[in-house]
């Protein structure tokens, strides 16, 4: 079944925004795609053309502009923000809020610019980016437009983009001194989980610490991203006593519409919503007093220091462009997929339409890397694309193009296992097998990372790994004892 007629590998900026000019509604700009690919699998979504952007050079900077403001490129990555120091220092809440997307090589994928234009009100980036202030610039052949982001929503899932405009800029001020923001987000389980309910808040405080300015946005709780303007005037004047916490917490309550779904009861996410903003406020009204070291530990338990996230890079840190006319792809063409997987040059035909997953094992016959849920939540499929582990269900066949693939087949010699194949046998961590080609893979990239890593840091590596049949403990002792080796 083919997932898509037509699939371009732009090359420059102007190139993409052109083919969407050419294609109009028919096309999508393909980014991370680990929103889009669900929803092409599902048929939610049935996009004719899709337009990959990955390969643009300077598209995924994270940069102060001459306005005084930072700005994030299209293709920069949750993986990038949580592990910026600018972000973590400068704009806590969004390395916050990108931190808890996903797991690792969701984050590697996935994209700012594509939360925010995905306009789910459950995505974590939007309330953080809400209370910073954010702009958006989109980019057409008929110009450029900058617009706010709280106007940049209309509804679920709507935006007021026109089906030729890609979002090309995202940019805010800097939270500094004596500025102060968190994001704190309730989900089913601790990684790949939706916000049932999401909080972002932003304080300005002066001398005497009485709060000058405060913002508040609530996610999962309305149609859109909102403002809790009622919450943020019961605490504009105070200096956060605790009986001004509570009534803004309460006010935040009232300000709450929200639904019953799977995830959570309307009333559940209304007292979620009272838990969170004052769980917030206390936290930065705590953290205000305290020496640096003190206030970060109170402000991001559990973020950890750039220097110490996983994020299953390895030696690499951006994907490798390329240069050159832009690349079309047609499914009912001839173009061949040119590649080199396992160390071997190979050309396929006939997988323009399809998943790098699907065109692994059927075009292939790679067959270790596992098909599991197809939404990117059980890294049965994990593989080092260019170097850095990504997930092969949620990553279109053509995007392999020109690229470097190594999966479980490749990770050994025909000399000796890699290491953590060694450990796996020897401490029994196989089980059924199913899913072990993803923990090897999501493993042996965490030791080219970290070659000593803590076992929370090895936690988050296998965060995005399911295994059904144990409680993954022996997994855990296996990856220990292959970093001792």
């Amino acid at each position: 079944m083919k997932l898509w007629d037509l699939y371009y590998t732009a090359t420059s900026l102007d190139d993409a925004v052109r083919l969407l000019g050419e294609h109009g509604a028919r096309a999508r700009i393909m980014a991370g795609g680990t929103d889009l690919i669900v929803e092409i699998q599902s048929g939610a979504r049935k996009p004719g053309v899709l337009i990959d952007v990955t390969r643009i050079g300077g598209l995924d900077a994270i940069a102060f502009g001459d306005d005084g403001l930072i700005h994030l490129g299209p293709m920069v990555s949750h993986a990038q923000v949580a592990s910026s120091p600018l972000l973590q220092e400068q704009a806590l809440p969004l390395a916050q809020a990108a931190w808890w997307v996903g797991a690792p090589a969701l984050r590697n994928r996935g994209t700012i610019a594509g939360n925010l234009v995905t306009a789910s009100p459950a995505n974590d980036t939007i309330p953080a980016l809400v209370v910073l202030d954010a702009q958006v610039t989109l980019q057409s052949t008929r110009g450029t437009r900058t617009i706010p982001l709280v106007e940049f929503y209309t509804g679920v899932r709507r935006t007021v983009m026109a089906p030729d405009e890609m979002l090309v800029d995202i940019a805010f001020p800097p939270l500094k001194e004596p500025e102060q923001g968190v994001y704190l987000k309730v989900g089913l389980r601790r990684v790949l989980a939706i916000a049932v309910t999401s909080v972002a808040v932003v304080l300005v405080r002066d001398a005497t610490r009485q709060v000058i300015e405060a913002r508040i946005a609530l996610g999962s709780v309305a149609p859109t991203i909102i403002r809790a303007s009622e919450a943020e005037k019961a605490v504009v004047g105070g200096s956060l006593t605790d009986s001004e916490i509570r009534e803004a917490a309460a006010r935040a309550m009232d300000a709450a519409l929200p639904i019953d779904d799977v995830r959570g009861s309307a009333d559940y996410r209304r007292e979620e919503v009272q838990a969170l903003v004052r769980r917030a406020l206390e936290q930065l009204r705590d953290a205000e007093a305290q020496d640096s070291a003190l206030r970060g530990a109170i402000l991001r338990p559990d973020l950890p220091q750039p220097e110490e996230i996983v994020r299953l890079w390895g030696r690499t840190r951006r994907w490798p462009r390329l240069s050159g006319p832009t690349i079309a792809h047609q499914t009912e063409g001839n173009e061949p997929i040119q590649a080199v997987v396992n160390g071997e040059n190979v050309m396929v035909q006939g997988a323009n339409g399809k998943t790098l997953l699907q065109m692994l094992r059927e075009d292939l016959g790679l067959t270790g890397s596992k098909v599991g849920c197809e939404e990117g939540e059980c890294g049965a499929c994990t593989v080092w694309l260019d170097g850095i582990a990504t997930l092969a269900c949620l990553t279109p066949a053509p995007r392999a193009h020109g690229a470097r693939i190594l999966t479980i087949e490749g990770l050994s010699t025909p000399e000796a296992l890699h290491p953590v194949q060694e450990t796996f046998l020897e401490e029994d961590a196989v089980q059924c097998g199913y899913c072990t080609p993803g923990f090897v893979m999501s493993a042996a990239k965490l030791l080219e990372e970290f070659p000593r890593p803590t076992r929370d840091q090895i936690k988050t590596a296998l965060s995005g790994n399911l295994c059904r049949c144990t409680g993954y403990y022996k997994i855990i002792s296996a990856v220990e004892k292959a970093a001792k080796r």
